[in-house]
């Protein structure tokens, strides 16, 4: 393409924007408030993924042994513990050991002095690879010989995992409907730049030009449209996360949630924005030209 020809193309995108400034206006403001909601779900979707990943990390199940087995037979359950999968790792705990831990842990240690630990079981703390197979880990587990019982925070595994994935799911079903009304908005508009222009466009048709040539004006308008939206949505988008962020670390009572840095997501947010800008400002200039180019 020649310099001259861009720099037409260019003027006129630019021309249709500001002959119909409230619409366009209006097409940025939508492409903004869509891409926001797009944005807010996706960071909060991504930030609840890192805690289930490191929930599954930290996350535990401690398996008892029969209190009649004597020390040996209980450590060597250490290896049929491991052939598992899932498996990350397995600790041993004497019941001695347990017993002190939880008399460090009492507000009254001193309560239990005396107390004889062989009513107590030795026991294996158990960290899982994912927690989303935690219940069939846990089966196999009580299979082996000598284990008689189990404790673990299984409840809360599972919430986590059904909230990430009911809001990976709300993510996707809210980023299609925001970007069909921003895709709308758009169109309307050039709409009613080439509604405006259609005495020109005719001429413009009679003494040769191209369709390509007639189009590119308006593509470039909703170019533009499009990717100032989605510049400014991220710009707000940028400044909210990280004041939020701030205000969450302040709040003692949300110590649980720790949400990454904006840096740290900043280039994944770049594309998706880009490309959400991208998208409703071509395809949505695109649609409402083919149906004027048509005539």
């Amino acid at each position: 393409m020649k310099s001259n020809n861009f720099g037409y193309l260019l003027k006129e995108g630019v021309k249709g924007i500001f002959l119909h400034g409230f619409m366009s206006f209006a097409a940025v403001c939508v492409t903004v408030a869509c891409l926001l909601i797009v944005g807010s779900f996706t960071t909060v979707a991504y930030n609840l993924n890192i805690m289930v990943e490191e929930l599954n990390k930290t996350n535990e199940v401690t398996v008892y042994v029969d209190r009649e087995l004597s020390d040996a037979e209980a450590k060597s359950i250490d290896t049929k513990i491991k052939r598992l999968d899932n498996i990350a790792s397995c600790e041993f705990v004497y019941r001695e050991d347990a017993f002190e831990d939880f008399k460090d842990a009492s507000d009254n240690p001193d309560a239990f002095d005396g107390f004889d630990t062989s009513y107590l079981e030795h026991r294996y703390i158990v960290i899982l690879e994912d927690n989303r197979l935690m219940q069939e880990t846990i089966d196999q587990l009580m299979q082996i010989p000598g284990i008689v019982d189990y404790r673990a925070a299984q409840e809360l595994a599972d919430g986590f995992t059904a909230m990430q994935d009911i809001l990976r799911v709300v993510t996707v079903v809210v980023t299609i409907v925001l970007l069909i009304v921003s895709l709308l908005i758009i169109s309307n508009t050039v709409k009613l730049a080439m509604y405006d222009r259609r005495d020109e466009i005719s001429i413009m048709k009679m003494v040769g030009a191209t369709n390509g040539f007639i189009r590119l004006p308006f593509v470039v308008e909703g170019f533009l449209l499009g990717m100032t939206g989605a510049a400014l949505a991220f710009l707000v988008e940028w400044l909210a996360y990280d004041a939020v962020v701030e205000r969450i670390a302040q709040a003692d009572a949300l110590d649980m949630f720790q949400f990454v840095p904006f840096h740290q997501i900043v280039w994944p947010l770049v594309g998706t924005f880009a490309a959400a800008g991208l998208f409703v400002g071509i395809v949505g200039s695109w649609t409402s030209i083919r149906k004027f180019m048509d005539v």
